[in-house]
């Protein structure tokens, strides 16, 4: 639940899906002009039926919150290497291996964080039991965490991305 106390809603998710392909076709469609070289692959993959079952197998590993799961419902993974630094949306396989080699993270006074995400400088992102999303301050499973959105909605919608 994020601190407004809304849970977030697939559909929500699914909106954000087409509006964020929309726009990286149009951000990759002038790229090369722009800066000179080719695009990495910049990519919203949603959710298959492979990718819901490790959602299923995640869930029963970890503490997940509610609204990781929601995300995890429709969107498989993402990939953004070109916009800012790059932002990462890890899938739930891939959370589950991180979670299984170095456990959760440590967010403030809440319950542990699970890292779902991260950027192209390395820093990693959590989302707590409260649905806030927490931003590593260096690249590191092990170092401090500081709030950077009220929930996966406020950092899903962020403009950048």
């Amino acid at each position: 639940m994020n601190v407004s106390g809304e849970r977030l809603d697939s559909e929500w998710v699914r909106g954000w899906c087409e509006q964020t392909s929309a726009a990286l076709g149009a951000l990759m469609s002038s790229f090369l002009k722009t800066h000179g070289f080719p695009p990495d692959e910049n990519v919203v993959i949603l959710a298959t039926d492979e990718s819901r079952k490790a959602t299923g197998e995640l869930v029963d590993l970890t503490p997940i919150p509610s609204d990781l799961t929601t995300l995890y419902w429709v969107i498989g993974e993402v990939s953004l290497p070109d916009v800012e630094h790059g932002y990462f949306i890890h899938s739930a396989s891939t959370v589950a291996v991180h979670f299984r080699e170095y456990g959760s993270v440590q967010v403030d006074d809440e319950s542990p964080g699970i890292v779902f995400a991260s950027d192209g400088g390395g820093h990693l992102f959590a989302v707590a039991g409260s649905g806030r999303v927490w931003r590593s301050t260096t690249a590191s499973w092990f170092d401090d965490f500081k709030v950077a959105a009220s929930s996966i909605q406020v950092r899903v919608s962020d403009p950048r991305l």
